[in-house]
């Protein structure tokens, strides 16, 4: 059986300090956000990879450029419109305009800071799939331990929570692969990848540089810039010989269809 990859990027104005206390003006958090995302479509490129960019309109409106480039290989989806806030129109409002901003069907979905959103609001304003869970317990953050760990349907909408391992849910997105061993990294979603038969992960652009000047945890700062995109290709080169690498649009579609005939 074919195992797949499905590698994400959230590409979003860098405002993660603002969750710190330390306020960031809007130019550099395009610039930062801007200068991380041509570092990792250098690397996709070098190593032949697809991936989905889920992309917010203020970061699109500001890029056009980069936009241009993302869809050129890669698939585009919605992140909403500002990172920072999201408001009942946002929904419909950022499909439509990054639609329109790039001429190509959004159909995807990621809600920032990975909140719940609701799968009818979701069909209602025309998105096929929704990657908005991390089925994870992290104090503070998410408390979805119980909530389901593989893709789902919900009406028909396709849900596709961020991975974790089996049994015992050790996360794998962002943040703990910034501060797990990558051997361990390695180690738990390679058992993912096995027992699920598939892998969905996430970065953001803003890792990629360096963020020592910045006041952030350690948890967040301590592994950045050219550090990361060195542990990112060692990864991404181990992971294309276990792997499949496909869009997440691409996976929802086969999905349903495969639910569909069961």
């Amino acid at each position: 059986m074919i195992k797949n990859v499905l590698l994400s990027l959230d590409v979003e104005e860098f405002d993660i300090p603002e969750e710190y206390g330390q306020k960031v003006d809007d130019q550099s958090k395009i610039r930062v956000s801007g200068e991380g995302l041509v570092l990792l479509l250098d690397l996709l490129e070098e190593l032949d990879l697809t991936v989905t960019c889920f992309t917010t309109v203020y970061f699109a409106r500001s890029q056009p450029a980069l936009i241009e480039q993302i869809i050129r290989r890669h698939e585009l989806a919605s992140h909403g419109i500002r990172h920072s806030t999201f408001g009942p129109g946002d929904l419909l409002g950022s499909r439509l305009e990054l639609e329109e901003l790039s001429g190509r069907n959004v159909r995807g979905f990621r809600r920032p800071r990975l909140k719940i959103v609701d799968s009818g609001e979701l069909l209602a304003a025309g998105y096929s799939y929704n990657s908005s869970e991390n089925p994870i317990w992290l104090p503070g953050r998410y408390m979805n331990f119980f909530r389901p760990r593989l893709p789902y349907l919900s009406g028909d909408l396709v849900n596709l929570p961020v991975s974790t391992s089996p049994l015992i849910r050790y996360p794998l997105f962002w943040l703990s692969f910034k501060n797990s061993p990558l051997g361990l990294f390695k180690k738990m979603s390679g058992w993912a990848l096995e027992s699920d038969g598939y892998l969905n992960i996430f970065f953001h652009p803003w890792e990629f540089i360096d963020l020592r000047a910045w006041r952030l945890p350690a948890s967040v700062k301590r592994m950045s810039g050219k550090r990361m995109l060195s542990k990112l290709r060692a990864y991404l080169i181990w992971l294309k010989g276990r792997g499949e690498f496909t869009t997440c649009g691409a996976f929802a579609e086969s999905f349903r269809k495969a639910s569909r005939t069961d």
